[in-house]
């Protein structure tokens, strides 16, 4: 007899099915599994084994062979416990054959027979779905599947619990779909004081999702502004929810099994890798730019960053997504992110405070922002210069705007720009329009047209860069509250795009 029980493999956020074939026959006691199993699938023949034990069962005596189909998918990760040991059961006579007919199964087995949360419940739950099949997962993540609706979620706490559910002599409540809680408020932007073109263009780089890049030197508030931009952004739709909360499970970062709501803001340090802001490794994990997806990247001290690891980010910036190649993997996730960056003028900081500049400015500012290559530079839609605060702004009361009304006014435009891109599909933003759709919703005036040709002549704008204007004077026509792109929305736009750096 062979027992099959379904389950699945992951590449990337695509979901792969695969068959768990058990069979006990005659021949020396042993206990194999095959079909290219990684080192923590082998290992799940003592976790099961111990598991079975706890309850009081014991493998018999015979040959068992566990065949993970199909043979040539490399299949990775512990959540093969619970199908395998289902399959035993299923063998041994515990379980009836045709239960178990219609779920997929995934989970961790502890030695004591109880379900660990795995990696990825969320996206094999909508794959059952859209294949007409129930799913059984661990109890932790019953909140995650059942976001997937329609179908039937067993989230049983122990194997014994759902060995007892199958035989009808206990009953598994269906989980409920979990929201992750909104958190504490962030950082508010009144805590800002002066740096008023800095938080002009942060509140335009909400409003279209737009990249943006700060100049200044140490302490003038750079990393300040960048974390309260979190709090200017609107909660993401409960489409984007879903499509970020899926890589977050692969990622196996979801916490407790809630969708997530808030958009994510990644912030790693400059010594992270190549792999690690990609993605890649032994297993091809999202890195930080598709852990970003719908929010926010946010790379503080970027020239500090390794110069291959900042080239890497050139492909997702234009495609929104990565594409990672190993010899066994090949691996496509989303990365629709907004890049926000910082970084000093030069090593020293000081580059225009010849008190404290070193004694190489400016031929150190040179060195310095060229470890930013051009077309990365490019890439970005904003540019602005955060000088140094003034002791007698320190000084002034708090700002009269505070977070939540620049953030009302980003809420509006944003809404304008779902409501002209509806019928778009992959376009949300004004800083995802391209070809002749920007040319169609972002066409300048006479006036603006004739100011934007006179900016691409004088200082040899590139066609991205020329795009990038207009996405940039398209979002601040929307938060003008504007119908047509101006001269004077162009104008602001064009003084956000640095021409050079310093040379």
């Amino acid at each position: 007899m062979v027992a099959r029980i379904a389950t699945v493999a992951f590449r990337g956020i695509e979901v792969l099915p695969v068959d768990v074939q058990v069979q006990m026959g005659a021949g020396l006691p042993s206990f194999a599994v095959v079909g290219l199993p990684d080192k923590a699938v082998a290992e799940s023949r003592e976790r099961v084994r111990a598991a079975l034990s706890a309850m009081g069962l014991a493998l018999p005596p015979k040959r068992i062979t566990v065949n993970l189909a199909p043979a040539d998918l490399l299949k990775e990760g512990s959540h093969f416990d619970l199908p395998i040991a289902l399959g035993l059961l299923v063998t041994m006579g515990v379980l009836p054959p045709d239960e178990l007919d219609g779920y997929v199964a995934l989970g961790e087995l502890g030695l004591d027979g109880s379900l660990a949360p795995v990696a990825g419940v969320l996206p094999a739950a909508i794959d059952a779905s859209a294949r007409g099949r129930g799913l059984i997962c661990p109890a932790a993540t019953g909140g995650e599947a059942a976001w997937a609706g329609g179908i039937e979620v067993l989230a049983p706490a122990s194997l014994l619990a759902l060995i007892n559910h199958v035989k009808g002599t206990q009953v598994l409540t269906p989980p409920a779909p979990q929201v992750a809680e909104p958190g504490p408020a962030g950082p508010d932007l009144r805590d800002v004081k002066g740096q008023e073109t800095a938080k002009r263009a942060l509140e335009i780089a909400a409003a279209g999702s737009h990249n943006l890049l700060m100049i200044g030197p140490p302490g003038s508030g750079k990393s300040m502004l960048a974390a309260r931009l979190p709090g200017l952004l609107p909660e993401m739709t409960a489409p984007e929810a879903l499509e970020v909360s899926m890589i977050h499970s692969v990622a196996g970062t979801l916490e407790g099994g809630k969708l997530l709501r808030r958009r994510p803001f990644r912030d790693p340090h400059h010594s992270a890798s190549l792999p690690a802001l990609v993605g890649g490794g032994m297993r091809a994990r999202p890195g930080e730019v598709s852990l970003a997806h719908r929010g926010v990247l946010f790379l503080d001290e970027l020239p500090e960053f390794d110069r291959r690891t900042l080239e890497s980010l050139r492909q997702p910036l234009e495609a929104g997504k990565v594409s990672v190649a190993r010899a066994n993997h090949h691996v496509t996730y989303p990365a629709r992110f907004q890049f926000v960056a910082a970084m000093n003028p030069c090593r020293c900081g000081h580059l225009d405070d010849p008190a404290l500049a070193c004694s190489r400015a400016p031929k150190c500012a040179v060195d310095y922002q060229s470890r930013i290559s051009g077309p990365l530079f490019d890439r970005i839609d904003l540019h602005v210069d955060v000088p140094a605060v003034r002791p007698a702004d320190l000084s002034l009361p708090p700002p009269a705007e505070d977070s939540a009304q620049v953030a009302a006014r980003v809420a509006a435009a944003r809404e304008v720009q779902a409501a002209r891109y509806a019928d778009r599909d992959g376009v949300r933003t004004n800083a995802e329009a391209d070809g002749e759709l920007l040319e169609a919703v972002a066409a300048p005036d006479t006036d603006g047209r004739k100011l934007l040709d006179d900016a691409v002549e004088r200082f040899h704008l590139s066609a991205r860069g020329y795009h990038r204007v207009l996405r940039v004077g398209r979002t601040i026509a929307d938060l003008a509250g504007a119908q047509d792109v101006g001269r004077i929305h162009i104008a602001e736009a064009l003084g956000y795009r640095k021409i050079a750096f310093a040379r």
